[in-house]
C-alpha cells in the first residue's frame, strides 16, 4: 500500500509539473533557455571558417524608435544624398541655358609678324591682307532677340530642374518606406525569436520530465520519442528565427547608411492600432495631387513642351549686337593705333538639311509621349493606392482574427494539458495543441507589425511618409 501511494504521489507531482511546463510558453521571461539550447545572448561557438566579428566584444545597444530610424536614414543614406546632388546639378543647367541672355565678352592679345604684302590666298572667298602688329582689345556680343528660342530653352531647363527636385523627394520617400519595412521586420523577427526561445525552453522541460517519468516506468518510450521530436522541431524553429533576426538587423543597418552591422535596441510603438481610412477614392484624389512621381512627370512634360517650342524657334532669325575696341601700339603705317566698332547682326537660317524641323518634330513627339506616360502613371498610382488600402484593411482584420486564434489556441492547450494529466489523451494530442499555440502566437506577433507596415505603405502611396 505504501509503495502504491508513493507511485501515485510521484505520478501526480510529475504530471502537475508537466502541465505547468506547458504554460511556460506564455509566461516565461525572455532569454530563458535550457543549458543545451542556444540563446540570443550566448551564441554557439563559431567554426574555424567563420568570421572573427563574432569574437569581438559586443558593442552597447543603441535605442532606436521608428522616428529615430527615419531621421538617421534621411541623414546618412547615400541614395538620398545622390538624388539631392543630381537635383542641385540640374539647377546649374538652368544657369547654363540662361547665360545666352547675358553679354558675352572676351579679351584678345594678338601679335603678328608678316611678310611684306602678305595675303591669305586659300580657304576663303575673300583675300585679306596681313599686317605686322601687336594689339590688345575686347569684344562684346549681346543677344538682342532670337524670338523665344533661348527663353524657352531656359524655361525647359528650369522645369527639368523642378522635376529632378521631385525625383529627389520620391527617392526620400522610397528610403523612408524601406526604413519602415526594415524596422517593422526587425520587430517582427524579434517577436518570433522570443516565441522560439520560450518554445524551446518549455519543450526542453517537458522532454526532461517525460524522460524522468519514462525511467520510472510511468510513461512509455513513445511519449519520450514525441517529446524529443517536439524539442528538435522547437530548436529548428529557434535557429531559423535567429537567422532571420540577424538578417533583419543587417538590412536595417544597411538602409540606415551603416557599412557594418549595428547593435540596436528596437523600441516598439505604444500607440493603439487604428483602422485605415474608409474612403479610398479620397485617398486616390489626394495621391494625384501630392505624389512626387506625378509632380515630377508633370514638370518633365512641361519641360519637353518648352523644348519643342525652343526647337521650333530655331527656324526664326537671331539678332545680336557686337562691339569691339582696342589699341595697337605696334602697327603698320597703313593701320590706326586705337580702334573701335559697333554693329548689329541678323542671322537668318535658310537651309541646314532639315535639322531644325527634325528637332522640332522630335520634341513634339517626346512631349506627346510624356503626356501618355503621365496618364499611365496616374492609372498605376490609382491601382497602387487601392491595393494598399485593401491590404491595410485586410491586415487590420487579421490582427483581430489572430488575437482570437491565439486565445482559442491557449484554451485548447490548457484543455489538452488537463486531458493529458488525467490520462484521457496521448502526448500526440498535447503536441498538436502545443504546435497550434506556437503558430498562433507567431501569427499574432506577425499580424501586428504587418498591419503597421501596411499603414506606412498606404501613407507612402497617398502622399509620402
Amino acid at each position: 500500500m505504501r509503495m502504491k501511494a508513493t507511485v501515485a504521489l510521484a505520478l501526480g507531482l510529475g504530471v502537475s509539473q508537466l502541465c505547468s511546463a506547458q504554460s511556460i510558453v506564455l509566461i516565461a521571461p525572455q532569454g530563458t533557455m535550457p543549458p543545451d539550447a542556444p540563446s540570443v545572448q550566448q551564441q554557439p561557438s563559431t567554426g574555424p571558417g567563420q568570421s572573427d566579428l563574432n569574437q569581438q566584444p559586443a558593442q552597447p545597444a543603441t535605442r532606436l524608435s521608428i522616428k529615430d530610424a527615419e531621421a538617421i536614414a534621411l541623414k546618412s543614406n547615400p541614395s538620398i544624398s545622390a538624388a539631392r546632388l543630381n537635383a542641385l546639378a540640374s539647377h546649374q543647367v538652368t544657369r547654363e541655358a540662361r547665360s545666352a541672355l547675358w553679354p558675352q565678352s572676351y579679351m584678345d592679345l594678338t601679335a603678328v609678324e608678316a611678310r611684306d604684302n602678305s595675303r591669305i590666298s586659300a580657304g576663303a572667298l575673300n583675300n585679306p591682307i596681313i599686317f605686322t602688329r601687336a594689339a590688345a582689345g575686347a569684344t562684346v556680343n549681346q543677344l538682342i532677340t532670337d524670338f523665344g528660342h533661348t527663353t524657352n530653352t531656359v524655361a525647359s531647363a528650369r522645369l527639368h530642374a523642378n522635376a529632378e527636385e521631385q525625383n529627389a523627394v520620391a527617392t526620400k520617400e522610397d528610403i523612408l518606406l524601406a526604413t519602415d519595412q526594415a524596422f517593422y521586420n526587425t520587430l517582427q523577427t524579434h517577436a518570433v525569436l522570443r516565441v522560439a526561445e520560450q518554445t524551446v525552453a518549455s519543450r526542453q522541460l517537458l522532454s526532461d520530465q517525460v524522460s524522468a517519468l519514462t525511467k520510472s516506468k510511468l510513461k512509455s518510450d513513445l511519449d519520450l520519442s514525441f517529446a524529443n521530436v517536439n524539442l528538435a522541431q522547437a530548436k529548428l524553429l529557434y535557429l531559423d528565427a535567429l537567422n532571420n533576426d540577424k538578417s533583419a538587423m543587417a538590412s536595417l543597418s544597411a538602409i540606415l547608411g551603416y557599412p557594418t552591422l549595428q547593435n540596436f535596441e528596437i523600441v516598439d510603438s505604444t500607440e493603439q492600432l487604428s483602422p485605415p481610412p474608409a474612403d479610398v477614392d479620397q485617398l486616390i484624389t489626394e495621391a494625384f495631387a501630392k505624389r512626387p512621381e506625378i509632380l515630377s512627370l508633370e514638370f518633365e512634360a512641361e519641360s519637353v513642351e518648352k523644348q519643342h517650342l525652343a526647337s521650333r524657334d530655331e527656324m526664326l532669325p537671331t539678332i545680336s549686337a557686337l562691339g569691339a575696341f582696342g589699341y595697337s601700339p605696334i602697327h603698320d603705317d597703313r593701320m590706326v593705333g586705337p580702334y573701335a566698332a559697333v554693329g548689329v547682326n541678323v542671322q537668318i537660317p535658310v537651309f541646314n538639311g532639315f535639322l531644325f524641323s527634325a528637332r522640332s518634330r522630335e520634341a513634339y513627339l517626346r512631349a506627346e509621349a510624356s503626356k501618355q506616360r503621365l496618364s499611365d502613371l496616374r492609372n498605376r498610382i490609382s491601382r497602387d493606392v487601392r491595393t494598399s488600402w485593401l491590404t491595410a484593411s485586410t491586415a487590420f482584420d487579421r490582427v483581430n482574427v489572430s488575437e482570437q486564434l491565439l486565445a482559442q489556441a491557449n484554451l485548447a492547450l490548457d484543455l489538452a494539458q488537463t486531458r493529458y494529466k488525467l490520462g484521457l489523451s496521448s502526448i500526440v494530442e498535447l503536441s498538436q495543441a502545443q504546435l497550434q499555440q506556437t503558430q498562433a502566437e507567431i501569427g499574432n506577433a506577425q499580424a501586428q507589425y504587418e498591419y503597421r507596415f501596411a499603414l506606412a505603405s498606404l501613407s507612402y502611396q497617398v502622399a509620402g511618409l
